[in-house]
């Protein structure tokens, strides 16, 4: 405790610096004091809104602020969002609108205002990038920020400066944000949610080991119910379990995830910030000049887009980690299916075939006048493609395409070809196009 009151820090309120072993703010009196030992080395955060719909909506009557407010649906519908009373009697998202009015029957139900709710974001988000242009936006009301080398900039460490934007969003925005601070993104995620609403916490990467050690292993980024079952038949439930694990073991368990496991269960990862916020999707699709219903009349073509949307996903070094294929019948109607990878990929071979998995459950006799394959979901490139550890040949196919780029960038798109699309051009259809 005595280190803790020792370190770096400064009042959540008014900015001064704490002195000494105090508790509370020498100047302003607040017990809302910030102080850690890495305090002014921490450069990476994540920033969520409290609340954000139902933040919005009290702000604009001030005659809720002490209300429960349920963002959602009439009766038959479902939860959005709900602000911090409702929760604590025991209101949560996506929960059927009728169940939320059982455990909370005084609550004030308002119907979702999208616009106002993304026009509101947008301008949190704009005094984000006032901060520093490594902005990497999650969703309407949080992202991750990337404050290393601002400090010349706004004068102060990456902490003050981002308690310094808290207090700016509540004085102008009229909304509360909850930070966290760390030198990774994991541990930052992992902060902002620790003391919501109106929170700041930091975790250090002295302390990271120590910290997770006896958390449950649901706190690691991908770990959802059905696998934190698997994991809990395996005799795992904390954190501190798999820090004892070895990564090869993990990895033969697990596949991918075991990698991830490893790596987060002891505070290492290296996911740089980045912008995101322009592409949320890469795809190809094509039209055409007949219907086909056959699964040998589209492989080909799926073939061929799916190389096309490889092409780009190298060219930018991202990766997705959901396929999306595309249908069209020939009376119009529309069909997507999708499914999510353990791993973001930008190879052609993956994603082919898992379009190929999904076309072939909607080959039902239906003729098809529009093919199209992509991934969303979009991340960099630092993690695609790990070695698959079930698919022994997955390696060599990866190998075989990478050579076949390299031809490609050397003596054009046409020079080699795999049997999946050598001789298409037999087959009708009009040239392919790409979105994102």
């Amino acid at each position: 405790m005595t280190e803790i009151l020792s370190a770096p820090g400064f009042c959540r309120d008014c900015l001064t610096l704490a002195s000494g072993t105090l508790r509370r703010c020498r100047a302003c009196g607040s017990p809302r004091l910030l102080r850690h030992p890495e305090l002014n080395d921490l450069t990476v955060a994540h920033i969520d809104c409290d609340a954000f719909y139902a933040s919005v909506e009290k702000r604009d009557n001030p005659e809720l602020a002490d209300k429960p407010v349920i963002i959602g649906g009439g009766k038959r519908g479902v939860v959005s969002t709900c602000c911090y009373i409702a929760r604590i009697r025991g209101v949560r998202s996506a929960m059927p609108m009728f169940k939320a009015l059982e455990a909370c029957p005084d609550a004030v139900v308002i119907k979702p205002d999208m616009e106002k709710y993304a026009r509101v974001g947008r301008e949190v988000r704009k005094m984000m990038q006032d901060l520093t242009p490594l902005v990497q936006p999650l969703s309407i009301d949080e992202a991750f920020l990337d404050l290393s080398g601002t400090e010349r900039l706004h004068h102060d460490p990456a902490a003050r400066t981002l308690a310094r934007f808290a207090i700016k969003v509540e004085r102008e925005v009229g909304i509360t944000v909850s930070a966290g601070l760390s030198y990774c993104k994991f541990l930052a995620k992992v902060a902002s949610d620790m003391n919501k609403p109106r929170g700041f916490s930091v975790i250090g990467e002295a302390e990271a080991v120590e910290f997770l050690k006896t958390k449950p292993v649901t706190l690691i980024w991908g770990v959802g119910k059905a696998f934190a079952a698997s994991l809990a038949q395996d005799g795992i439930t904390e954190i501190g379990q798999l820090q004892t694990m070895e990564e090869g073991d993990l990895m033969r368990r697990y596949g991918v995830m075991g990698k991830r496991l490893f790596s987060l269960s002891r505070g290492m990862d290296d996911r740089k910030v980045h912008l995101n916020d322009e592409a949320k999707s890469v795809s190809a699709e094509t039209t055409f000049f007949e219907d086909y219903s056959r699964m040998e009349d589209l492989v080909s073509p799926l073939r061929a887009l799916s190389e096309q949307v490889s092409h780009r996903l190298k060219k930018a070094a991202i990766a997705g980690h959901t396929v999306v294929l595309k249908l069209k019948s020939k009376d119009f109607k529309l069909r997507t299916r999708n499914r999510r990878l353990e791993a973001p990929s930008q190879l052609a071979d993956r994603i082919f075939r898992e379009g190929v998995s999904l076309l072939e459950r909607e080959i039902d006799g239906t003729r098809y006048r529009l093919l199209g394959i992509g991934v969303t979901d979009l991340s960099d490139s630092a993690r695609a493609d790990p070695p698959d550890l079930i698919d022994r040949d997955a390696g060599k196919r990866a190998a075989a395409e990478l050579a076949m780029d390299a031809l490609r960038d050397k003596f054009g798109a046409k020079s080699i070809e795999t049997g999946y699309t050598f001789g298409r051009g037999r087959r009708g259809h009009a040239p392919s196009t790409e979105s994102s």
